[in-house]
């Protein structure tokens, strides 16, 4: 992948680190906005006798993307980058499945939703790595933090597909 550009900022991370940390950020900025765009969708139209809870939990689900999602792309900005979060940008960037626009039973949605977390939460958790070895501590904390909060909604999601 090429070398993001970056604007000056005073941030006093060497350029390498930035720039690695800009382009492992605005992958995962691709794949936040996708998961949470499949996430809505299951929320809209699930149907089925689990309706209400998964209803809410999929609410709860893409309230915390929303929070993530702007962590990332706010440390885009901090480090110089300028965030991929068009919907064209992401469109071309996401390395999620494709999400089917004709789930509607509530198991299906979860297991949809359940493949696609777990994607996620493969390449979070090697851009923690990636960060940490580019230098940037703060960016992998970020990825930390965000590989619990997205081993959790996994977590759940399975405990609906046992039984």
């Amino acid at each position: 992948m090429a070398k993001p550009k970056l604007h000056p900022v005073a941030n006093d991370l060497g350029a390498n680190a930035k720039a690695a940390s800009v382009t492992l950020l605005n992958a995962a900025l691709a794949d936040i906005i996708d998961l949470t765009n499949g996430v809505r969708m299951a929320h809209w139209t699930v149907k089925g006798p689990q309706f209400a809870a998964l209803h809410t939990l999929f609410e709860g689900f893409y309230d915390q993307l929303g929070e993530a999602t702007d962590d990332i792309a706010e440390r885009v900005v901090q480090l110089g980058g300028t965030p991929n979060g068009t919907t064209q940008e992401v469109g071309a960037l996401s390395r999620l499945p494709a999400y089917d626009p004709a789930l509607r039973a509530g198991m299906d949605h979860v297991k949809a939703l359940t493949e696609r977390y777990a994607a996620f939460a493969k390449t979070t958790r090697a851009a923690v790595d990636a960060s940490a070895e580019a230098g940037d501590a703060d960016t992998a904390d970020l990825f930390t933090g965000l590989s619990r909060t997205l081993d959790k909604a996994l977590w759940m999601l399975e405990a609906h597909l046992e039984g």
